[in-house]
């Protein structure tokens, strides 16, 4: 027993661990799906909550991990590692049923698995967490109190180092499709043998001498018999998901709904696209940094774009107050926000490849641009 119950405190304090980090060096990922499960339980009022909730639930998870993998302050810790799997299995279960979103973001981008995967993984954890906190008064072993709590200290040191860095500036590991590196043509691209979506259809039939609605599947469905039978609804539930590119919402639209993604992404020299979400909630303090860089690229002719989900009034009235050269093009919220973890941030593209992401403090001068990239 004594090789169980610390092969569960290890593999409970590693999975909790990898949770919280990968959430922790992504703060406004994490705030993006708190505010997704707001939105799905209709708990708008509690919107301003996301971020601190992400920051808090994400460091609460890396401090369970730390604690259990170095054995430190156990009985605290795995009163609480208890606790949150009891709740978390309970509402995973919940997020599974109803799906109100279709990704639970326990691993945020760096592990992706579905509603249903998460309930079971958390079913084997809480089974570990259990055996963790039954044998919480006889853990003894290495490394030892003192080395244990040591270990914590840095590890959490480390951390906050991480998510401070990833909060000023951009992620310090980006899990996301747009990272640096990946050709968005490429990612966009469905290939000829990719598995389809598999679709299950119910038809609902109403019976013309009882007047009652009666179901069929695609087997039995009475199209032919039109004398007893007359068409009421049909019903289409995904089965079995199909293959789906990496990239698959990524748009640029003109003002009038024109889609002219491919203006851009083809271009053989550098396209800088200015991604700014909202318009409203975009910081201005880099606005002057940007403009500059913006004419320098504009007339060394490579493109230069603003990338909003804000309606044109806006953009309009934002273009003149703080002078932007650029042009605006409309693009989805969800996407802006996948894209790049600040607004404004920045994305540099080249023969639809991304060769360059900067969070709005680190907006290059042209000089600084040219050195890294056109002068190397």
């Amino acid at each position: 027993m004594k090789i169980v119950k610390h092969l569960a405190r290890i593999l409970v304090g590693l999975t909790f661990i990898f949770s919280g980090f990968v959430k922790g060096i992504d703060p406004w990922g994490s705030a993006y799906k708190f505010t997704d499960y707001f939105n799905a339980m209709h708990l708008d009022w509690l919107l301003w909550a996301a971020f601190p909730l992400g920051v808090l639930l994400a460091f609460t998870e890396f401090a369970i991990g730390v604690a259990l993998l170095f054995n430190t302050f156990l009985r605290f810790f795995s009163w609480l590692s208890l606790l949150f799997m009891v709740f978390f299995t309970g509402l995973t279960l919940w997020i599974a049923i109803e799906n109100p979103v279709t990704d639970c973001g326990c691993f945020g981008d760096a592990l992706v698995i579905t509603n249903w995967e998460t309930f079971y993984k958390n079913l084997v954890l809480i089974v570990l967490a259990l055996i963790v906190f039954i044998y919480r008064n006889n853990m003894t072993g290495a490394p030892g109190k003192k080395a244990g709590f040591a270990l914590s200290l840095v590890a959490v040191v480390a951390y906050s180092g991480f998510v401070i860095h990833s909060y000023n500036h951009l992620p310090v590991f980006d899990f996301r499709p747009y990272k640096v590196g990946v050709n968005i043509p490429e990612a966009m691209a469905m290939p000829a043998d990719a598995p389809q979506d598999v679709y299950e259809n119910t038809f609902f039939y109403k019976n013309k001498k009882t007047g009652k609605i009666e179901q069929f599947t695609e087997e039995n469905y009475p199209w032919q018999d039109t004398i007893n039978y007359e068409f009421h609804d049909t019903k289409s539930t995904l089965v079995e998901k199909g293959y789906e590119p990496p990239i698959h919402d990524f748009t640029i639209e003109t003002p009038e709904g024109e889609n002219i993604v491919d203006f851009f992404l083809y271009d053989d020299n550098y396209v800088f696209m200015l991604i700014a979400y909202d318009l409203k909630k975009s910081s201005i303090k880099p606005q002057e940094r940007i403009n500059k860089l913006a004419d320098w690229a504009l007339e060394n002719g490579m493109p230069f774009i603003c990338l909003t989900s804000s309606l044109q009034d806006d953009t309009d009235a934002f273009a003149i107050t703080r002078k932007a050269p650029y042009e605006f093009f409309n693009a989805d919220e969800i996407t802006l926000k996948t894209i790049i973890r600040s607004n404004p941030g920045l994305l540099v593209v080249k023969d639809g490849t991304i060769v360059a992401k900067y969070h709005y403090n680190d907006i290059p001068s042209a000089e600084t641009f040219q050195q890294e990239f056109i002068n190397k």
